[in-house]
């Protein structure tokens, strides 16, 4: 039997970007502090500084590098999870912070080959049985393409969350993806 293909996201999914972004953000402009709360959709233009733009927020020069481990089981359950099924990291990116996306992977993740690192903004024209996100967007498009997915509950798919399977910690994420995987339908939440 061939290993089921589970595709995970990097950004806000194993590793925390809107954070560190903010971060930088509120630094650069103390008259204007913003909290991840106020991220309730991928358009940020509506609530960072007016001086701000997607090239500063999301830009900085090894900004991708410095990015924290999505929590304590992060790691271990990704290892789990690759030993059983084909794993296969899937991020969309700016060409500039490739680089910085891959540094990020191989420092915390070694055991992810480079084959298995794939750069793509529209997921769900890849194959896989089952996708972990954060992304409505790409939640959306996996389901109406008939693939299984998780979603990493944050701020911005808050409107989804009654619609999707979420899991907001990686504490059992191997358990859930096989079971997800093995179950007989297409699980809506849980």
């Amino acid at each position: 039997m061939s290993k089921k293909i589970v595709a995970i996201d990097m950004d806000d999914t194993i590793c925390h970007l809107v954070p560190k972004a903010l971060h930088y953000h509120n630094a650069a402009y103390p008259d204007l502090q913003l909290s991840i709360d106020q991220v309730v959709s991928f358009d940020l233009s509506g609530i960072w500084h007016p001086e701000c733009n997607e090239e500063i927020f999301f830009g900085r020069p090894k900004l991708y590098e410095e990015l924290e481990v999505f929590d304590e089981h992060t790691i271990e359950e990704v290892r789990r999870i690759s030993e059983e099924h084909d794993v296969i990291i899937v991020t969309a990116a700016r060409p500039t912070a490739v680089p910085e996306k891959w540094a990020w992977l191989q420092r915390h993740m070694p055991f992810i080959p480079f084959e298995n690192f794939f750069v793509a903004k529209r997921k769900s024209l890849l194959e896989f049985d089952l996708l972990i996100d954060d992304g409505p967007h790409n939640l959306l498009a996996a389901r109406e393409a008939g693939k299984r997915t998780i979603g990493i509950p944050r701020p911005w798919n808050l409107k989804l969350q009654d619609e999707f399977l979420m899991k907001g910690s990686w504490d059992g994420m191997g358990d859930l993806v096989n079971s997800v995987l093995s179950g007989p339908g297409f699980p809506a939440k849980g």
